[in-house]
């Protein structure tokens, strides 16, 4: 499926062309699938538990401070499963993958976001789940520019130290700026 929706589009694969294929008959799909949205749907759900697998040994020590290291893990795995990732992240299937996976992706961001604050004492400044899909966003639009660039850019140690970066210093700062000691007067107000 993921071959020919990056061939045709996902509007323009039927079930016959995935049987087909596939070189197994109807039956047999319609044995596990109910459609090829669901087939889709189990596409999202296997990419998301793999990605869940291999982030879970990272999580205690995202939860202590930011490390980077679940971002190079979730590069890694796009770069491994990089038609898999380009059909969800294109929003083939009315979106509803991309859908899914963003709130999967912000869901979890969420829950590290919340441990790494009651585990410093800290109180967020903003609402944890604008936070989560901010940052979410920010991986998915550069994951997407990634995957879609051929040969990708940059590696994935090289992005994910960006994205580091931007996340611990900000906009400001990677745009050149340089922010002063006081904080006072630096910055460009939100109108800017």
């Amino acid at each position: 499926m993921v071959s020919l929706v990056l061939e045709r589009g996902y509007a323009g694969v039927t079930v016959e062309d995935i049987t087909g294929r596939a070189d197994l008959g109807r039956a047999t799909f319609y044995t596990h699938f109910t459609d090829k949205d669901d087939l889709l749907n189990k596409v999202v759900t296997d990419l998301t538990e793999e990605l869940e697998q291999r982030l879970r040994p990272l999580v205690p020590a995202s939860s202590a401070g930011f490390t980077g290291k679940p971002v190079l893990e979730l590069f890694r795995h796009a770069a491994e499963e990089r038609d898999t990732y380009r059909v969800i992240l294109r929003g083939e299937g009315d979106g509803r993958a991309l859908r899914r996976f963003v709130d999967d992706r912000s869901a979890a961001a969420a829950e590290i976001f919340a441990a790494r604050a009651e585990a410093h004492g800290n109180t967020p400044k903003i609402d944890l789940d604008v936070l989560a899909r901010a940052w979410v966003g920010e991986q998915i639009a550069v994951l997407q520019w990634w995957l879609e660039t051929d040969p990708p850019p940059l590696s994935p140690e090289e992005v994910t130290e960006m994205l580091l970066n931007l996340s611990l210093r900000g906009r400001y700062w990677a745009s050149g700026f340089e922010v002063e000691a006081s904080g006072s007067g630096a910055a460009p107000d939100a109108s800017s």
